[in-house]
C-alpha cells in the first residue's frame, strides 16, 4: 500500500456485471484463470482481514469528513453546535 502511495496510485472497488464485455475486466477474469491453474506462482500479498480493511476506511473517511467540515466557510451557525 505504501509503494502505491509514493506514486499515487489510487484503488476502489466496484461492482462489475460479469462477462459484460469491459476488457479490462476480461483481461482480469482471465489472468485470474491461468493463476488459478498455475500451481508454481509464488503468492506476492499479505492477507489482510476484511474487518481491517472496513475500518481503515471508516478511519480514513471520518478523518476526511472532519477536515472538510474544518475548512469549509459553510455552517458557522451549525459548528457553534457541532465541534
Amino acid at each position: 500500500m505504501i509503494e502505491m502511495e509514493q506514486y499515487e496510485w489510487r484503488v476502489e472497488f466496484t461492482w462489475m456485471n460479469a462477462h459484460s464485455g469491459y476488457r479490462g475486466n476480461e483481461m482480469a477474469d482471465q489472468l485470474a484463470k491461468e493463476a488459478a491453474n498455475n500451481k508454481n506462482i509464488e503468492e506476492s500479498y499479505t492477507k489482510i482481514q476484511k474487518s481491517a480493511i472496513l475500518n481503515e476506511l471508516k478511519e480514513n473517511s471520518i478523518k476526511q469528513w472532519q477536515s472538510e467540515w474544518e475548512n469549509t466557510t459553510k455552517g458557522t451557525t451549525t459548528k457553534h453546535f457541532f465541534s
